[in-house]
């Protein structure tokens, strides 16, 4: 008896198979995420390229080539993240708070309350990055940006890239938060906010929580132009989210 196996899509995956999710009927109960991959791609064929560079999630976590897999597991392809190749919609674009420091939701941003959950006695440096979208880029207007997030995944990448940070510079607090949905000009999309004892260690962990956010959470964005639109993704070589930064 086959077995139905359900993978959700988001943003240019979900564009390219017009649909948030899709299903196979497979004989096998457990395979490997590469095993999962390859049948996507007997199944879609002319989606192979897009496939291939994208990464399978297991219950909200990265799952590698070898991990073993079941049709019962919440599965995801994802393609590319923000930080970075070409790859946009998402049934889990309701905000969402993970219960720490850690924020993602349409709500503007506030530098302030965010920066806040970080001040504390112990700490006598405080650093905080703020990313807005910017007008022109390479000679082309943006008229704004959509983010896309899957959410709960989300959330617990950025809880990790906190704990990250603890475990390499202990006494560091970190706090982020993302919007999703539209960004107009010049609006925030990302505050990172981190504090130490000393600055240096601020400096080097504000640095780290970017680009390990760009790496690895699943966060998409649509450039929209006057003239069309594009889906950006990882754009620093090939997008692998599970090798350290």
């Amino acid at each position: 008896m086959k077995i139905k196996w359900t993978v959700h899509l988001f943003a240019g995956l979900a564009d390219r198979f017009g649909q948030p999710a899709i299903s196979l009927e497979l004989m096998q109960t457990e395979l490997t995420a590469a095993e999962l991959k390859q049948a996507l791609i007997e199944a879609f064929p002319v989606h192979e390229p897009l496939i291939k560079v994208s990464f399978l999630a297991c219950n909200h976590a990265y799952a590698a080539d070898d991990n073993k897999i079941t049709a019962q597991d919440e599965l995801a392809l994802l393609p590319p993240v923000s930080g970075g190749e070409e790859t946009g919609s998402s049934q889990e674009d309701e905000p969402a708070q993970a219960p720490s420091r850690y924020l993602i939701t349409d709500e503007p941003l506030s530098v302030e309350t965010i920066t806040a959950q970080v001040i504390v006695a112990a700490n006598g440096a405080a650093l905080t990055f703020t990313g807005t979208t910017r007008e022109w880029t390479k000679g082309q207007r943006t008229v704004r940006l959509e983010y896309e997030a899957y959410a709960p995944m989300a959330l617990k990448t950025l809880e990790q890239i906190g704990n990250e940070i603890d475990e390499q510079w202990p006494g560091t607090l970190c706090a982020i938060a993302h919007r999703i949905g539209v960004v107009e000009i010049a609006e925030i999309s990302v505050v990172i906010a981190v504090s130490a004892p000393h600055r240096d260690t601020c400096y080097e962990a504000s640095r780290y929580a970017i680009e390990r956010l760009k790496q690895i959470v699943p966060i998409w964005k649509r450039e929209i132009w006057e003239d069309g639109s594009e889906w950006k993704g990882h754009q620093q070589g090939p997008w692998n989210p599970a090798a350290p930064l």
